[in-house]
């Protein structure tokens, strides 16, 4: 009987050092920090794994996830530069890099940043017009990410990034901006048409050209060569004419019956050719073109043999 108050005092003590130690031990999940108190004052803060402090003493202040977390930005509507209501939401993806910073710094840290992302967002597309915020969200998500992490920064917060998740206009602003859409391309479409024809109007008229200036290049050389051919036939009449005269100032009778026998066919053969001539009567001696064309052949025989000349 006397055993029993030493055990239960014994039994007391175990179960108060069982307290105390579990007290003082404290087993951090990977990804989170802790921060620790003493007396209401921050003094450290706890790293994922087993850790010990001071029981009855030191106390856990917040828990706080490091790991990246993503927040939802609520859809908002939106007023552009131009007037134009758009509603836009997006998300944000941030880290705690100081967990003292994050807990002590700021009340309640997920809803801060969620506003000032709200208030930003607004003052960054009001300074935009409509057809810019439609086409540079990324230029939009960047301004906004460079904004939020400057003033998240005393937090002890990084922003990895913010994505404009949706832009979208109402009904009435939807239908206007169809229509214009609409009238752009069919004025496109009828600028394009216009300046086809226009090419195809220059192409023909430079095809024109080129083939004027091709046939007046031909008339040009067949007046040249029908000039020379001329020129030609003239110095062989000249020549022609030069050699009679000096056969007649020489007293070379067949040379001048030769001359005129030529002449004398030509013309009987160009009374001939005529297309309305179906009779020919020839009002002279058969003796006459006889004669001439004598005199050629006794003219050719005396070319033929020069020393009778």
């Amino acid at each position: 009987m006397t055993f029993e108050p030493i055990m239960i005092f014994a039994l007391t003590i175990v179960v108060v050092a069982i307290l105390v130690l579990y007290a003082g031990i404290k087993t951090v999940p990977q990804g989170e920090e802790w921060t620790v108190e003493r007396f209401g004052r921050y003094t450290r803060t706890l790293q994922s794994g087993l850790c010990l402090i001071v029981p009855f003493i030191d106390r856990i202040g917040r828990r706080l996830s490091v790991m990246e977390q993503v927040l939802d930005v609520p859809a908002q509507t939106v007023i552009t530069k131009d007037n134009a209501a758009v509603i836009a939401d997006g998300v944000v993806f941030f880290r705690v890099q100081d967990t003292a910073r994050a807990a002590y710094q700021v009340q309640n840290l997920q809803d801060a940043i969620v506003n000032l992302t709200t208030t930003n967002l607004r003052s960054v597309i009001g300074s935009m017009d409509l057809d810019d915020t439609l086409s540079k969200r990324a230029e939009i998500n960047e301004i906004l990410m460079a904004i939020i992490d400057e003033a998240t920064n005393p937090w002890g917060v990084k922003i990895m990034r913010i994505e404009i998740r949706d832009l979208r206009m109402s009904e009435d602003l939807q239908a206007a901006m169809n229509l214009q859409m609409t009238a752009e391309r069919r004025r496109r479409a009828s600028v394009t048409e216009a300046n086809g024809l226009r090419e195809a109007e220059i192409l023909k008229a430079q095809g024109e050209r080129e083939a004027e200036i091709l046939r007046a290049q031909g008339l040009r050389e067949a007046a040249f060569l029908e000039a020379e051919a001329r020129e030609r036939a003239a110095e062989a009449d000249a020549k022609a004419t030069q050699v009679v005269s000096k056969a007649i100032a020489e007293g070379d009778i067949q040379a001048v019956q030769f001359f005129l026998g030529q002449k004398y066919v030509e013309a009987l053969g160009q009374i001939g050719a005529a297309e309305n001539s179906k009779l020919v009567l020839m009002p002279l001696e058969a003796g006459g073109v006889t004669g001439a064309v004598a005199g050629i052949g006794e003219l050719l025989k005396t070319v033929g043999n020069p020393s009778q000349s």
